[in-house]
């Protein structure tokens, strides 16, 4: 355990939202924001349907586990909560933590009504800053199918780098093969 990390923020505040770590009781919000983009998420995110997306129960026990993992330092998961409207619209986590680099990958996913509309900007641009500056992280990597142009565009505008391509490296739902784009941030670069 790094205990330098124990009293790291658990609520990040940007000009729209509140991304904040997961609580009991939030399984039923996540629920709802699944249920809603679930033809989207199948594809893109077909291990958070499978844990989560099932049932209301499902989604309350991954929450759960989240904030276990949060606590045992193995993964930063947190829901994006709209200022205006006070509900769960996204999710974006730090997870495949290797603490001997240390470095790790993100994760997100916003809204289907939401997209376009730079929320996801600058949620991704907040929680950089909170993986580099308070996990210490000193790389974080995130892989988009190489057809998910706006997830890249995306990442680009937040300070990451293409760094290449995984041949054959995700199995869509329906079996097919598709390659991943893999894209870098290391804190070096990072300009507070």
């Amino acid at each position: 355990m790094r205990h330098q990390l124990f009293s790291i923020d658990t609520a990040l505040i940007t000009p729209r939202c509140v991304v904040r770590r997961f609580r009991e009781h939030d399984g039923k919000a996540f629920y709802k924001l699944l249920d809603h983009n679930r033809d989207y998420l199948l594809d893109h995110f077909p291990y958070l349907m499978a844990e989560a997306g099932r049932t209301r129960k499902g989604s309350e026990v991954f929450v759960r586990e989240c904030i276990a993992e949060w606590l045992l330092q193995q993964r930063y998961a947190m829901g994006v909560w709209s200022n205006d409207t006070t509900e769960l619209i996204g999710f974006v986590q730090v997870f495949n933590l290797d603490w001997a680099v240390p470095s790790g990958e993100l994760g997100y996913f916003i809204d289907k009504d939401l997209i376009r509309q730079g929320i996801m900007t600058e949620v991704l641009a907040r929680v950089v800053r909170f993986a580099f500056l308070q996990l210490e992280l000193e790389k974080l990597i995130v892989k988009t199918l190489i057809d998910n142009y706006a997830s890249q565009r995306l990442v680009r505008r937040v300070g990451f780098s293409r760094e290449g391509d995984l041949r054959g490296e995700y199995r869509l739902p329906s079996g097919t093969l598709v390659d991943l784009m893999r894209f870098g941030f290391a804190r070096e670069t990072y300009g507070e």
